[in-house]
């Protein structure tokens, strides 16, 4: 006897057929009660700290009958005081995280919050319901049909990592999605800001107005060029408005559009004449970019003609002979 099923033998004997999900269950509580202390035992978030001496000091003037902040929380978001344990602590972790949301289009300042609770919550979830289908399972299999351990721990874990990966995969799959629709649509709106910068129109109205018009079909690009557009009326700095939409794109055209426009506000050079250099050269990049997909088209469907048409031919061409060969076979034999 192996040392596994020795050891598999001893463990239903002790706790019975459910023995390795008593000992999972113990484990993970185990972990449970062992990671929280280290989650909330954490130095206190400079940021509470001056929002706790905000509210300290507006309670002050209220009571002096001075006048309050415009702008207080509104202690609407019921997953605020979990905020430590749902947020990353660390600075750059919870920098990549919100950069990967505001590429996927959620821009709100709760985001990274909502994102890791939904993680939590669907992992938790699927992990119950995982659970609950493997006893289940047990309890209405047939006398004599065991399920394994591997599939018992299968059957219960896989939908928890499952419920744990999909907001990753969703963001992932929106933070794509979002991506190609800018690149699709980036060549156009620099042709229409060209237009309107050759008009007499200003950088800030020609982007106000681009945004205009590839809203239909567009949205993603049309949103970004509409937040540039409301910061620049806000009074912030051009360059480090124009750097930020380079960052919430993610995209290298836009990167380098910022770049040209930046270089050409430096240097004093004319924004049209840039704007007319890169706009061609985005729309011989589009049409290199529709021949490379084009071109790899060929190989890609070399597969599915290999499955969809060898097999028939061979079928139409070799099953007469084949069919003619057993039946002289056959006949033979008797």
């Amino acid at each position: 006897m192996s040392l596994m099923s020795y050891v598999n033998q001893t463990v239903t004997d002790i706790l019975g057929p459910f023995g390795w999900l008593m000992i999972v269950g113990v484990l993970g509580f185990m972990l449970v009660l062992i990671a929280l202390p280290v989650l909330m035992q954490k130095e206190e978030d400079p940021l509470d700290k001056l929002n706790k001496e905000n509210r300290a000091k507006a309670k002050a003037a209220e009571a002096a009958g001075k006048e309050t902040r415009l702008r207080t929380a509104n202690g609407k978001d019921k997953l605020e005081k979990y905020s430590n344990f749902l947020e990353p602590q660390n600075a750059e972790e919870y920098s990549a995280v919100k950069l990967k949301l505001l590429q996927a289009g959620y821009k709100s300042k709760n985001a990274v919050r909502m994102y890791h609770f939904s993680q939590f919550a669907l992992g938790i979830g699927l992990l119950l319901a995982g659970l609950a289908y493997t006893l289940f399972k047990i309890n209405t299999a047939p006398d004599g049909e065991e399920m394994t351990t591997q599939s018992m721990i299968m059957s219960a874990a896989l939908p928890g990592v499952v419920g744990y990966m999909m907001p990753k995969y969703w963001v992932t799959r929106r933070q794509a999605e979002r991506q190609e629709q800018i690149i699709n649509g980036f060549p156009d709106s620099l042709d229409m800001m060209l237009v309107c910068v050759e008009a007499g129109q200003s950088l800030d109205q020609s982007i106000i107005r681009v945004s205009r018009e590839i809203r239909a079909g567009f949205p993603a690009l049309a949103e970004e060029f509409e937040i540039v557009s409301y910061e620049m009326k806000a009074g912030k700095d051009r360059i480090q408005v124009l750097r930020d939409m380079s960052e919430r794109a993610g995209v290298p055209d836009v990167q380098s559009f910022v770049t040209v426009l930046i270089q050409s506000q430096q240097f004093g050079t004319s924004i049209a004449e840039a704007l007319r250099v890169y706009s061609s050269e985005m729309r011989d990049k589009r049409v290199m970019r529709a021949e490379e997909k084009a071109n790899t088209l060929p190989t890609k469907m070399t597969l599915a003609t290999m499955m969809l048409t060898v097999p028939p031919l061979l079928i139409i061409l070799i099953g007469p002979s084949v069919y003619g060969i057993a039946e002289t076979l056959s006949n033979a034999n008797f």
